[in-house]
């Protein structure tokens, strides 16, 4: 079985390491000639487009940016499109707008192709230990045949529904993660303004409902300082505006979610927009005036 892989990303380039790793053949292409070198170095084969990529392989995985991308990369001139065979399967791996993952589905399925959509959760860290989360839309059928492979690159891989229900779980997910980090970052602004470390307040109450995986992974890096980007600002901005256009589209209420939006697009224009989500914390100290620290 040939694997094509398209997006050798911060997080796609750990992902397509560990197919690789597992005995996959891979077909890549990326812009990014360096990483294509180092990927042809491991024994994968280059295409020169991604038209070329569908040509070869039997599956082809994308992990990009957002719905533009993957629409480019599908669906415009060089795209898959072209190149694709009647029976391959598409999986695409980025979080993308729900709407737009129908779309590329009903386009792809002229050609015979079968997809599903299978945004991932965990960062950087879990795509290099391959211990993500895989939330996965599509046909039962087409998902236990590619359900191995998934665990490959993920410690879980759960079929939420059809084509698009991936990335309306994954939506659900950022959604949680952000207002979460926002939650943590105003508490812990109040415990620092009324002179209670929040260092003592985090092993105070880590254990108890108001703990989370997000409290674990993001409370040490705010009081560390430490902002290098497991997820990016920018990347949790174009999540919650996916977000807030799905919420349009079926009449959900995105209340807190358009709040904790501006306040990230608040910090990306003062220039945190490739910090790590957790910089969200400086929203609330430029308030606050003050910094959380141990």
């Amino acid at each position: 079985m040939k694997i094509g892989f398209i997006g050798l990303g911060i997080m796609g380039r750990p992902m397509a390491k560990n197919l690789i790793k597992a005995g996959y053949e891979l077909v890549v292409v990326d812009r990014n000639t360096n990483v294509v070198d180092e990927f042809i170095k491991l024994g994968a084969q280059k295409a020169t487009f991604p038209k070329d990529v569908a040509a070869k392989s039997d599956i082809i995985i994308t992990m990009l940016p957002n719905s533009p991308q993957v629409k480019e990369v599908v669906l415009q001139k060089n795209g898959l499109i072209e190149g694709v065979k009647a029976g391959t399967i598409f999986i695409d791996m980025s979080s993308i707008s729900p709407i737009a993952s129908k779309e590329v589905a009903e386009k792809l399925a002229e050609k015979g192709v079968e997809m599903v959509d299978a945004p991932v959760s965990g960062g950087e860290p879990k795509a290099v230990d391959g211990s993500l989360s895989i939330m996965v839309g599509g046909k039962e059928e087409i998902f236990n045949k590619v359900k191995e492979l998934l665990l490959v690159m993920g410690s879980s891989a759960v079929l939420c529904g059809d084509v698009g229900a991936g990335n309306v779980t994954k939506l659900a997910n950022q959604v949680i993660v952000a207002l979460n980090i926002a939650a943590m970052s105003e508490a812990f602004v109040l415990g620092t303004k009324a002179g209670v470390s929040p260092e003592l307040i985090f092993n105070a109450i880590r254990g108890g409902l108001a703990g989370s995986t997000v409290l674990e992974a993001k409370a040490p890096m705010v009081m560390d300082r430490n902002f290098k980007p497991g997820f990016k600002i920018d990347l949790h901005i174009k999540d919650l505006a996916n977000a807030m256009e799905t919420g349009a589209e079926v009449g959900a209420p995105m209340l807190l979610t358009s709040q904790v939006l501006e306040m990230l697009r608040n910090l990306h224009q003062n220039g945190e927009g490739q910090s790590d989500h957790s910089a969200l914390v400086k929203f609330y100290e430029k308030l606050g005036n003050t910094e959380v620290t141990k």
